[in-house]
């Protein structure tokens, strides 16, 4: 009698902590290499500079003619979904993956293009090499960046990345076409109630 209570009271237990978590349950704990790139506003941004916050990733370029659009879209409507839901503390981070072109002032150029609701909360990042990036989304995110010999397009991965406070990839979504935004927008609830 005494050890079916025990496990019983075991049971509660781990049902009140499932319940405290908020329900978030990770996919992946890719952990991100460290880097440190330039956004659009000439500022340096590293990976210590956003721990502690949530950010959704993404890889795109001022001059794709294919996915980038789209998923620029389809980041600023999900943008105005977490301002509706009062989801505030988090960071959108968009990596170039033509960092030879896209320039600071491009990228700043880009973002405008899209009236996003809340321009203060992306990072458009370049400053680095093209192998740079490579590693940075195949080894973190898993996520492929392909240079295409015969244009001046690139093949990358078209998911969006979300990281969790400590820095680590969570869990990915489709970016370019069927985006999960309620989805998404109960993740990034769940997990900003996570210490």
């Amino acid at each position: 009698m005494k050890k079916k209570a025990i496990l019983l009271s075991v049971f509660m237990s781990a049902l009140v902590l499932s319940a405290c978590s908020g329900g978030f349950k990770a996919d992946h704990h890719y952990s991100i290499d460290p880097f440190e790139y330039t956004d659009q506003n000439n500022k340096t941004v590293s990976l210590d500079d956003l721990k502690g916050e949530i950010w959704l990733a993404q890889f795109v370029f001022t001059s794709c003619t294919s996915v980038c659009p789209p998923m620029m879209t389809n980041m600023a409507e999900l943008q105005g979904k977490l301002k509706d839901k009062g989801i505030e503390d988090y960071k959108i981070v968009s990596f170039s993956v033509d960092p030879k072109v896209d320039t600071p002032e491009k990228l700043g150029e880009y973002l405008d293009a899209f009236g996003v609701p809340d321009k203060s909360k992306w990072e458009m990042l370049t400053g680095y090499s093209m192998e740079e990036i490579n590693d940075l989304a195949v080894k973190s995110f898993k996520m492929p960046v392909i240079d295409d010999p015969n244009s001046d397009q690139v093949i990358h991965g078209s998911r969006f990345g979300l990281v969790d406070k400590e820095g680590k990839v969570v869990k990915t979504y489709p970016g370019y076409e069927d985006v999960p935004y309620d989805t998404i927008v109960k993740d990034m609830k769940s997990l900003s109630k996570q210490d």
